[in-house]
């Protein structure tokens, strides 16, 4: 169907495109709403700065329990497009307006980053006459070799800052602190998901039993791995949630986050290939558009995985048989999707196909360098056909 549409969308002049495929995306999240549909398994909220496309998030929304935003543009974006959704709200430097939209909003839970995050909260929340409830964002120092990325430095508050926040909470009544939130890292697999789990209830467990809260929520943050090397090995759903099901405990509310590893497998960057040439021995082909549009390559520093969809007609140079590095039209060397990839043939006027695309693409690109035509954005939902 995407090949389809790509063809498509070349005769018609509107590449680069995104194309989005809504019914892989409620296939891929009604797998993982059902591996967790039992006792003890976490809730899931989908982390919105993956991807907050609003066909996206209205795809998501029956297989989800909540959204999780991380700033008052996407607050209010998601309160807009899912007005009912239960919310969280988290991310370090949050302001004061967004404090208060977040209070005027509804927001079920805010992620607390800091002692003065809190006491800022507190006072707006007892101006407006409003109650909150918050979860205390911890970072634990352990060991996050490895990692795809580890969430340190000023993102929440080491265990010595989160004590400090004792004091502000028995001060202001109308705080409500319902429970512990830790992200500590990304792209773990279902084992380290488990183990990093453990570490955070160990530590989380004993500090709300001495702060006397019933039934407390344990948000375990997000960091499932997306294995952009080897697109069909995608996270096991099934063995985290049997794992993490076992670790519950009665009365408590597990919580996770994820975002890359719902929505990345439903979304594809079209181009063209717009020249190919030899350099110094080396194959290259200029695609129209570039990581300007699609960051994720730079930004992950690796061969993003595409396929070639071959042109019935061209009229430009060709090559095949032979590695070609994939790039943009920006001008730096660093405009690159992919290095040395063997490919059978590849030729000018050929579509190129970056699969993977569907989170953290477009949302994190630097979309104005050199002022190139926008990608178009397209959505395909078997549903409406």
């Amino acid at each position: 169907m995407v090949a389809e549409q790509a063809v498509s969308l070349a005769a018609s002049g509107q590449l680069p495109a995104y194309v989005y495929d809504l019914g892989a995306l409620r296939t891929h999240a009604a797998h993982i709403q059902k591996a967790l549909d039992f006792p003890g398994a976490p809730e899931i909220f989908y982390a919105a700065k993956a991807n907050p496309d609003a066909p996206i998030l209205q795809a998501l929304a029956p297989y989800v329990a909540g959204i999780e935003v991380a700033s008052g543009g996407e607050l209010k974006h998601v309160r807009n497009v899912l007005p009912d959704a239960r919310l969280a709200f988290g991310g370090p430097g949050k302001t004061d307006r967004e404090l208060e939209l977040a209070l005027d909003l509804g927001v079920e839970r805010i992620h607390v980053e800091s002692p003065y995050e809190l006491t800022r909260l507190a006072g707006l929340a007892r101006r407006t006459g409003l109650e909150v409830d918050v979860l205390l964002r911890v970072n634990l120092a352990g060991d996050r070799s490895g990692v795809a990325l580890a969430m340190g430095g000023p993102f929440g508050m080491d265990p010595e800052l989160v004590e400090s926040c004792r004091d502000i909470l028995a001060t202001a009544p109308w705080v409500r602190l319902r429970g512990i939130h830790a992200h500590l890292a990304s792209g773990l697999s279902a084992p380290a998901m488990r183990r990093q789990s453990v570490e955070i209830l160990e530590w989380a467990r004993p500090w709300m039993d001495k702060a006397g809260v019933d039934q407390p929520e344990f948000n375990l943050g997000g960091g499932m791995a997306v294995d952009y090397a080897a697109p069909d090995q995608r996270f096991d759903w099934s063995a985290y949630g049997q794992e993490i099901a076992a670790l519950a405990r009665p009365g408590e509310t597990l919580r996770i986050e994820p975002g890359r590893a719902v929505s990345v497998y439903a979304g594809w960057y079209v181009t063209e290939a717009l020249d190919v040439k030899k350099a110094h021995g080396q194959w290259y082909a200029v695609l129209r558009g570039g990581t300007m549009q699609i960051r994720t390559p730079v930004t992950k520093h690796h061969n993003h995985p595409f396929v070639v969809l071959p042109s019935k007609t061209t009229t430009g140079p060709s090559m095949g048989g032979e590695p070609v590095t994939l790039v943009g039209q920006l001008c730096t060397p660093k405009d690159v999707f992919a290095r040395q990839v063997p490919v059978e043939r590849l030729a000018v006027g050929d579509l190129v196909a970056l699969s993977m695309a569907g989170a953290y693409a477009w949302n994190i690109s630097h979309h104005d360098f050199l002022m190139h035509p926008k990608p178009t954005f397209h959505y395909l939902d078997p549903d409406e056909q």
